[in-house]
């Protein structure tokens, strides 16, 4: 798939793989919307890129749908979809003084990073589904983003590891769904990468982190990150598969 010309929805746009992916996909000439909560940078971003901005919860189907009839207005229906957005916490299924995993937490992670990507995959490719195809027969892709954590998940990570766990098992059930529709689906599972949240740990912490990684030896850069869905994008024999970014790391328990 030629990506110049395109119109492009990039989730979790305004930080991060996301923004990364968004910035990428802008300079390959993509008509980029940013979809995020985040209603202070996203704008910032999407004015830099020559995008446009939706503020949106992807679990929202209303929200949604809106942001989807706005972006549509400006750059036409997407061709291509960029799930980024999710949100993460730590705790254990039985914590201290053996108190239970908080539910509602549980059920907040896997509403945002599973049910929100399923959400915005099921909106978007509706409409992909009633464009013309293009010269490849393709009417367009969609990424996910998982995680190592889907595999390996460490302590603490339960709810997460639920989430994206969940990304990694309707990636090839929707793939395969899409297939007559001329529709690609991929899921990128990155390892540790330098986001903002890793930004956020003092130095040595991310030091420490980036020296247990095999080959390279350091944290992953976002760009790498987005490098991989541009070229997901313009190969079309990607398709149905789950593609680890992690320098071969395998996360140890703790």
């Amino acid at each position: 798939m030629e990506i110049s010309g395109l119109s492009a929805i990039v989730t979790g746009g305004a930080s991060g793989l996301g923004e990364a992916t968004a910035r990428c996909l802008a300079k390959a000439g993509a008509k980029v919307t940013i979809f995020d909560m985040n209603g202070e940078q996203g704008p910032k971003i999407a004015t830099d890129i020559k995008g446009h901005f939706e503020q949106v919860d992807v679990a929202s189907a209303e929200n949604v749908e809106a942001a989807l009839d706005s972006a549509a207005a400006r750059h036409g229906d997407a061709r291509i979809l960029v799930n980024c957005a999710g949100i993460a916490i730590g705790e254990k299924t039985v914590g201290r003084d053996n108190i239970p995993h908080d539910l509602d937490r549980f059920k907040k992670v896997v509403e945002v990073n599973l049910v929100g990507t399923f959400n915005v995959i099921r909106l978007t490719t509706a409409r992909m589904a009633a464009l013309a195809p293009l010269e490849t027969a393709e009417r367009g892709v969609v990424i996910n983003t998982a995680s190592v954590a889907a595999i390996e998940g460490q302590v603490g990570q339960v709810a997460y590891s639920a989430s994206k766990g969940g990304i990694v098992g309707i990636t090839l059930p929707i793939a395969r769904d899409l297939a007559g529709l001329g529709i690609r689906v991929c899921t990128i599972a990155p390892g540790l990468f330098l986001t903002p949240m890793m930004k956020g740990l003092p130095e040595d912490v991310q030091q420490s982190l980036g020296a247990s990684v095999p080959f390279p030896n350091r944290l992953g850069n976002p760009d790498e990150y987005a490098s991989l869905a541009r070229h997901i994008c313009e190969n079309a024999m990607l398709n149905g598969e789950v593609i680890r970014l992690d320098g071969a790391i395998r996360m140890a328990p703790r």
